[in-house]
């Protein structure tokens, strides 16, 4: 996204932030591809054949996200911060109601490589993954975000270090920290 169009998604997030609606429409179009280019990734790897595509991923956490009324909005990394929360909320209640129509089988499975491969499986239960940082954020709030800032936004080391509060060598020494834990966690070691 070029720096304008950066510049531009953070003023009109400030400008929802203070309540003008007119501007949604106006940032759509600014922040569509990019939420669809990280929807894409790892909808792309999912069986054929699923249920749930990447824009309509996309869509649900898009109207989840315009529908904020509580958020102070500061930048586009908290945007794309908040629109990880929603899509990993809309993948777990997916996988959810699919798990129980199929009394537990058939889980929904997500990719986890933009977690940068530390894992040996190529996917994992979204569900699992969903319980894993609830489990994290309970005695770690800070992680579990990071690995949700890494996981279902592609943000950069320095633009989840700006999102955080943190530096960016912090975020490089937790994401390290981080990933194991998941990785422990997910592979019943935890």
């Amino acid at each position: 996204m070029p720096e304008s169009d950066r510049k531009a998604v953070t003023q009109l997030l400030i400008d929802l932030g203070n309540g003008d609606d007119r501007v949604i429409d106006q940032m759509l179009p600014l922040v569509y591809d990019e939420l669809h280019r990280l929807a894409g990734h790892y909808m792309g790897r999912e069986r054929s054949g699923h249920t749930l595509q990447a824009t309509a991923l996309l869509h649900e956490a898009y109207l989840r996200l315009i529908d904020q009324r509580r958020v102070d909005w500061k930048n586009r990394a908290q945007f794309f911060g908040l629109a990880a929360q929603m899509m990993r909320r809309v993948l777990s209640n997916h996988a959810r109601d699919r798990a129980a129509g199929k009394r537990g089988g058939g889980a929904l499975q997500v990719t986890l490589s933009m977690a940068e491969g530390v894992f040996q499986q190529p996917t994992v239960d979204v569900l699992a993954l969903d319980k894993a940082l609830d489990e994290l954020a309970k005695f770690d709030e800070r992680k579990s975000r990071l690995i949700e800032l890494k996981f279902f936004t592609g943000l950069t080391n320095d633009e989840i270090a700006g999102m955080l509060g943190v530096s960016t060598p912090t975020v490089e020494r937790e994401w390290t920290l981080a990933r194991a834990w998941l990785y422990r966690a997910l592979n019943g070691a935890h």
